[in-house]
């Protein structure tokens, strides 16, 4: 299915329902890696606009426990769906259940030692030292049968695996964005919405559960999300004419208007 442009979404009377943007970060907020003052403005612009925002990226829970508490957002999902942190800076909620977290990390390490075994010039990433559920190493020009062949090791040991184009993730195999969304919403008092008041923005592939039509019908992809349209069994409805960030800013133009 090709991607629509996000102009079309205007001329649909959904948007006007939309009450949560539930966003990945690297790639979809950021330009070039950074936070920029235009996003900045944009958040504060949904706030006051009683449109609330739910960061759901794939950073690490030491990262993304201080986002949501200095960002204007309703709260923040770490790991690719692995915790819950909330704006108001309170403790924040597993969504994973970890029986022996110390053992748990511990075979993820083990997981990668095997994955560097054999594809030795992967790196670990600086956040790991931060991570609860989860492992990751950079990914840096990575071939994408170089990834499909982690996978597949990772599967046979019994674990998920899934990649943006910052990051490669070694993760509980039922451990996703969508599946974390949807955990929080079923169990946090506050985030009582609908699927069809929910839009969901992304860019790659550790978004794609958030772009399922069965279960998040409204979505959106920032512009370079069509670089990965072949990887993604899950696409997202709409794409904006920009890139990362800019794109973002793009689609809060329309959710405002």
């Amino acid at each position: 299915m090709p991607f629509i442009p996000l102009s079309e979404a205007a001329k649909n009377s959904w948007i006007k329902d939309i009450c949560l943007v539930a966003a990945d970060m690297d790639g979809t907020l950021t330009q070039q890696g950074k936070f920029t003052a235009s996003l900045l403005q944009a958040l504060e612009n949904l706030a006051n606009a009683g449109i609330e925002v739910l960061i759901v990226t794939g950073r690490s829970a030491g990262w993304v426990s201080g986002l949501a508490a200095y960002l204007p957002i309703r709260g923040a999902i770490a790991e690719n769906g692995g915790l819950f942190y909330p704006g108001t800076g309170e403790v924040g909620a597993s969504l994973t259940s970890l029986a022996e977290p110390v053992a748990h990390h511990q075979k993820l390490a083990q997981m990668f030692r095997q994955l560097q075994a054999q594809f030795p010039h992967i790196k670990e990433s600086s956040d790991n030292q931060f991570r609860v559920t989860d492992w990751t190493f950079d990914n840096q020009d990575l071939s994408l049968i170089e990834i499909q062949q982690m996978a597949t090791l990772c599967a046979q040991q019994g674990w998920g695996f899934t990649y943006s184009a910052i990051q490669c993730h070694i993760k509980p195999p039922q451990q996703n964005k969508g599946a974390g969304l949807l955990t929080s919403l079923s169990t946090i008092e506050s985030l009582k919405y609908h699927s069809k008041q929910i839009l969901t923005v992304g860019d790659s592939p550790n978004d794609q559960d958030l772009f399922n039509p069965e279960v998040f019908p409204h979505s959106v992809g920032v512009a370079n999300a069509l670089a990965y349209r072949a990887e993604m069994t899950y696409r997202p409805a709409y794409v904006t004419a920009a890139a990362e960030g800019a794109g973002f800013c793009e689609l809060v133009s329309y959710l405002l208007s």
